[in-house]
C-alpha cells in the first residue's frame, strides 16, 4: 500500500551510510538520525566459511568458555619471590608484558624497565652496563602471560622480585603478579633512577615480608569480592583503583599492625598502600589473569583469553588456538597529557593490563567510573555509551561484577573475536602512558580502541583450527 501524501509530508532520513551524510543533512536542516552500524570486516574468505560452518561447535565452546571464566573465584594466598614460584623463571630471565619481543624491537619504556631490573638485581652496576648486558643475549626475555602472570605497563619481573599468589579456587589455576610500585617515575613506565631502585629495594626488604605475615595471617584474601564492591563505589579496576585500594588497605591493616616487627615498619607499610590509589591495580590484572586462564585450550572456542601489548605490538590469544599469539601494531592512545609533554612523546600502547578488558572490567566497566573519560574531554553519557558498545562484542555478562547505573546490569564479558569481525567493534581500553624514551617514565593517561588486525588474524587463526 503506497502512501500518496508522502511527498508532502517534512522529510526524516534514517541513515546507515557514512557519517558525512548525516552532517549535509544537518546543514541543510533536514531531520535524520544516524544508525551505529559499521560493515562487517574484510576477512579470508575461506576464513568466514569455515567459522559460518562451524558455528554450533564454537557456540557450544563458547558456552563452556563461559561457564568457566564466569566461575572463578580468584584469591590471594600469599607472597613469594619471583624465582621461588613462577614456572620457568631463572636467574637470567627477565619477563616482559605482552607478546613475545627481543631486546632490538623493544621500545624506550620497556627497554627502561630491562635496565632497571637488572641494575636491581645485582647484576650491573649503572645504565650504561645494564644495557650492555641487555642486549648480550644472556638475559632470555619471555611475556609474562607465557609464565601464569601479568605486569602493568612494560610488566617487567625478575628473580628477586616479590610476587602476590592469585589462586582460582573454582579450578586451581594459579597467577602472579608483582606489588604495585605507584604512578609517576617508576620502573613499570620505563624509569631507572636511583630512587626508583631503592623504592623497589625498600619493597622487597619491608613491604614484602610485613605483606607476606599479614596474609598468612588473614587467611585468604576474597579478590572477587573486593572488585564487586569496588565496581560500585567508582573503580573499573584498570585505571581507577581507589575504592579497590581502600578494601584491600581494610582487609589486610588489622593483620598488618597484628604481625608487624615493629609499629614504624607497619605505619610505613601502611601508608605506602594507602597513599598509592592504584596498589589494587596489580591484582585486579592477577583476578582477571586466574579467572581467564581455566578457559584456556577448549577446542573451537572463539573468546579472547589475553590481551596484551608490549609497546611495540598489540597481541592476542584465544580459548581455542592454545598459546598461539595474533599481533598488530601497538597504537598511541588518545590521553591528557601532564605538563609540558603531548601526544608526541607518547609510547606506542603498553602493558598486560588489557587483561581487565579482557575479563570485563576496566573500560568494559567504564560505565561505573565516568571520571576516567575526563582524560579525552568525555562524558558521563560517553562513558555508559562504551560499556553499551561493549556488549555487542561478548558472549555472556557477569553475574558477580554488575554496573549500578545500568540496574545493576552485569559487566560485558567475554571478547568473541567473531562479533569483533562482524560488528566492525574492537575492544575499548583505559591506560596510562609512559614516554617513549627510556628513563622518564609516565606522562599521560588516556584511552584507546584496539587495533583491528590482531583481531582478523585471530579470526583467521581460529579458521584454521576449527576440528
Amino acid at each position: 500500500m503506497t502512501d500518496k501524501n508522502i511527498f508532502g509530508r517534512e522529510l526524516k532520513v534514517i541513515n546507515i551510510g557514512l557519517k558525512s551524510f548525516k552532517d549535509t543533512l544537518d546543514k541543510c536542516r533536514v531531520q535524520s538520525l544516524q544508525v551505529d552500524w559499521n560493515p562487517p570486516v574484510a576477512v579470508k574468505g575461506g576464513a568466514a566459511k569455515s567459522i559460518k560452518a562451524c558455528r554450533q561447535k564454537i557456540s557450544d565452546a563458547n558456552i563452556e568458555a563461559m561457564t568457566r571464566i564466569l566461575a572463578g573465584r580468584p584469591t590471594i594466598t600469599g607472597l613469594a619471590n619471583a624465582i621461588d614460584v613462577i614456572p620457568g623463571m631463572t636467574e637470567n630471565t627477565i619477563l616482559h608484558a605482552g607478546p613475545p619481543i627481543e631486546w632490538e624491537r623493544m621500545c624506550g619504556p620497556m627497554r627502561g624497565a630491562v635496565i632497571g631490573a637488572l641494575i636491581y638485581e645485582g647484576m650491573a652496576a649503572t645504565g650504561e652496563e645494564a644495557e650492555k648486558l641487555a642486549a648480550s643475549g644472556k638475559i632470555h626475555y619471555s611475556p609474562c602471560h607465557e609464565h601464569n602472570a601479568v605486569g602493568p605497563m612494560a610488566g617487567i619481573i625478575s628473580p628477586s622480585m616479590p610476587v602476590f599468589v592469585i589462586k582460582n579456587e573454582t579450578f586451581g589455576n594459579i597467577a602472579y603478579t608483582t606489588m604495585n610500585e605507584g604512578l609517576g617515575k617508576v620502573l613499570r613506565y620505563g624509569a631507572f633512577s636511583d630512587d626508583v631502585i631503592s623504592r623497589l629495594q625498600w619493597m622487597e626488604d619491608i613491604l614484602y615480608p610485613t605483606l607476606a605475615k599479614a596474609i598468612e595471617k588473614s587467611g585468604k584474601i576474597d579478590l572477587r569480592n573486593i572488585i564487586a564492591q569496588a565496581l560500585h563505589m567508582g573503580d573499573e579496576v584498570h585505571n581507577r583503583n581507589r575504592a579497590a585500594t581502600s578494601l584491600f588497605y581494610r582487609a589486610i591493616a588489622p593483620s598488618v599492625v597484628r604481625t608487624g616487627s615493629d609499629s614504624e615498619t607497619g605505619a610505613r607499610v601502611l601508608e605506602f598502600i594507602g597513599g598509592n590509589d592504584h596498589f589494587f591495580l596489580n591484582l585486579s590484572m592477577a583476578a582477571c589473569k586466574a579467572s581467564l586462564d581455566a578457559a584456556r585450550n577448549i577446542p573451537n572456542s572463539s573468546i579472547a583469553v589475553v590481551m596484551a601489548r608490549n609497546g611495540t605490538e598489540f597481541g592476542v590469544q584465544l580459548a581455542g588456538t592454545g598459546n598461539r599469539w595474533f599481533t598488530g601494531p601497538a597504537p598511541v592512545p588518545d590521553a591528557l597529557y601532564f605538563a609540558g609533554f603531548s601526544k608526541d612523546d607518547a609510547n606506542p600502547d603498553i602493558g598486560d593490563s588489557a587483561i581487565t578488558e579482557t575479563g570485563g572490567l576496566g573500560g568494559f566497566a567504564i560505565a561505573s567510573a565516568p571520571a576516567i573519560v575526563q582524560f579525552v574531554g568525555g562524558s558521563a553519557a560517553d562513558a555508559v555509551n562504551y560499556t553499551l558498545q561493549m556488549y555487542e562484542i561478548t558472549a555472556a555478562e557477569s553475574s558477580i561484577y554488575q554496573i549500578p547505573y545500568l540496574n545493576f546490569r552485569g559487566t560485558p564479558t567475554g571478547i568473541d573475536v567473531i562479533k569483533v569481525i562482524e560488528n566492525n567493534i574492537t575492544p575499548f581500553i583505559d591506560t596510562g602512558v609512559a614516554h617513549k624514551k627510556a628513563g622518564i617514565g609516565q606522562v599521560g593517561a588516556g584511552v584507546l580502541s584496539a587495533p583491528i588486525e590482531p583481531f582478523i588474524k585471530a579470526y583467521e587463526g581460529l579458521a584454521e583450527t576449527i576440528k
